[in-house]
């Protein structure tokens, strides 16, 4: 605890002299003399400071060399850091579609002899659609409260829309479907909870029970679907939003309280898997308390698995069209309610329902989360040939790192900057070259501290938990403040090129004009030729590993007793 708080522990051992580090060393131990090169063709930076200028004034700060600090290795350590682990990910994929190529002579020959069928499927979804549309918009003409329950009448003008729903599964070829278990009175279990592997799921349980579901912001825009979910009185959710989430959870408390309120539906999971595996729930439906009804869907297939997995929606509907028949299995399980006596968490009431419904569907529930299908379409959109690296079970680091599902997201634009080769890592010339770094000492201790496995390459799930471990170190944002104020020379609120360059070149020597440029115009993120503090935030937070760069500004300081000296805000 001492050294997340006290900056000079883990910087003077008891063998070493403190006066050396006023000095720079070579590697016989004698003094050295740093040499600045100006490229005399070049008489001003874009700012219009002279270089003869900068070069006198990184001549006399650039005394201290990083080769100074060699006995420690942790570039961070300074400011908290005792390392951090970062265990290989594993290889399961839980949204991989299995057969999202058609392959086999049986598939073709079966498509070939659907083709008729098919053309009739079309016409009868075709029409449950645009009779189903009507009705809702019918069902939703004129009404206004939708705060408050749909009228009876109403109800009762949607039950087209739900029959209507019905022949759209049978057009998909779900001709009947194997239910095992009854779905419980609504003032049993007022939640309803289920795995969700296809965008059937909705459909059916449309039809079944006409449930009140919670459904990304997105969904609302959808052709004919929006129309019908606003007709559900659907919770909308923002899952980036912490606003919109806590929103969410209040519309599922007010609404499983009341009774006029239909149940509630909702996929714990936030995305749809494979049904290989379940991924870790979102806690939406557990922190109400109310009893939960879980539900288990399964996909029984051999030639064509259903999944809604990396696979585009169209092709999927073409697919399920082509098919003889496509199966679907339905199981309610027993309610399950918070328990009382123990005064149950919601991650824990989360955590026993997972079991139960893993169980009862014969698999594991992994780390992985919707962060991870996120992260994993980003990667998707890039290129990327190998996807496995991308999913580093974000369920697990967001408990471990506080990390957001957004800001990993930013960190992995950085790490696809770095173009990650096909096993999806990165070389340590591409880290430096996007991070803006030069070859030196510290950039090799930035580096090795990412390379946890010291193979000389990095992976995501490396680069990402050590970003992270940095941006959450709590002494990060005091150290972010003590480095903006320390190189803010003359205290007008800015940081200058020809401060900045002062800032940078004690932590590594013989900056180029171009090196000192190119770093400064990633700190500076408006452009407007300075570096305000939110410019200088804003940087640190997108890329917390540059914060070494202004160690030596925390030397002899303790953060805490500068920070509340110099008042900053």
């Amino acid at each position: 605890m001492a050294a997340a708080t006290d900056l000079k522990r883990p910087l003077i051992l008891p063998a070493f002299d403190a006066s050396a580090l006023t000095h720079t060393f070579t590697d016989d131990n004698s003094p050295s003399q740093v040499a600045i090169t100006i490229n005399d063709q070049v008489g001003y930076f874009q700012s219009g400071i002279p270089t003869n200028q900068i070069s006198s004034r990184f001549a006399t700060q650039s005394n201290f060399d990083d080769d100074s600090t060699r006995t420690y290795e942790n570039p961070y350590a300074i400011i908290g850091s005792d390392g951090f682990e970062a265990s290989g990910s594993t290889t399961v994929d839980p949204f991989k579609n299995q057969t999202a190529k058609i392959e086999g002579v049986y598939e073709w020959v079966k498509m070939l002899i659907c083709v008729p069928i098919a053309l009739v499927r079309l016409v009868l979804f075709g029409l449950c659609i645009i009779i189903g549309y009507i009705a809702t918009k019918c069902a939703l003409q004129g009404w206004k409260d939708k705060q408050n329950p749909m009228p009876r009448w109403r109800c009762r003008v949607m039950w087209i829309t739900r029959l209507c729903a019905r022949g759209i599964l049978f057009s998909f070829g779900y001709h009947w479907i194997q239910v095992k278990g009854k779905p419980a009175p609504r003032d049993v279990a007022p939640i309803i909870v289920a795995n969700h592997v296809s965008y059937i799921d909705p459909i059916y349980f449309f039809y079944e029970c006409s449930p009140t579901i919670v459904a990304s912001e997105s969904h609302d825009s959808m052709p004919f679907v929006g129309t019908i979910i606003r007709a559900m009185q659907v919770i909308y959710v923002n899952r980036f939003s912490y606003q919109s989430r806590k929103h969410a959870v209040n519309e599922i408390k007010r609404k499983a309280s009341g009774s006029r309120f239909p149940r509630l539906l909702l996929f714990p999971e936030g995305t749809t898997t494979n049904g290989r595996q379940l991924i870790s729930f979102q806690l939406g439906a557990f922190i109400p308390g109310y009893s939960i009804q879980p539900v288990v869907l399964r996909y029984p297939h051999i030639h064509f698995d259903q999944s809604w997995g990396h696979i585009a929606l169209a092709k999927l509907m073409f697919r399920m069209f082509m098919q003889f028949h496509n199966f679907m299995e339905v199981e309610y399980l027993p309610v399950m309610s918070p328990s009382q006596h123990h005064k149950e968490s919601a991650a824990r009431f989360a955590e026993r329902t997972g079991r139960a419904m893993a169980s009862a569907l014969n698999v594991v529930q992994t780390y992985h989360s919707f962060a991870d299908y996120a992260l994993l379409s980003k990667a998707v959109q890039s290129g990327q040939e190998s996807l496995s690296p991308f999913m580093v079970e974000m369920a697990k680091i967001q408990k471990l790192c506080h990390l957001s599902s957004s800001e990993a997201v930013e960190f992995l634009d950085r790490f696809l900057a770095m173009n990650p080769d096909s096993s999806g890592c990165v070389n340590m010339e591409d880290f430096l070259r996007v991070l803006r770094l030069k070859p030196s000492s510290l950039s090799t201790k930035i580096f090795g501290f990412i390379d946890v496995e010291k193979y000389g390459i990095i992976t995501f799930k490396e680069f990402l938990v050590g970003s992270a471990h940095v941006l959450k170190l709590p002494l990060f944002q005091r150290a972010c403040e003590v480095a903006f104020n320390e190189s803010d020379e003359d205290k007008d609120g800015y940081i200058s090129m020809l401060e900045f360059g002062g800032s940078t070149s004690p932590a590594i020597p013989n900056l180029a004009m171009s090196e000192i440029h190119a770093l400064f115009d990633l700190f500076d993120t408006d452009g407007d030729g300075r570096i305000s503090k939110d410019d200088f935030f804003t940087c640190l937070r997108r890329n917390p590993l540059l914060i070494a760069h202004f160690n030596h500004h925390f030397m002899h300081k303790d953060l805490n007793a500068a920070t509340a000296s110099e008042e900053i805000v």
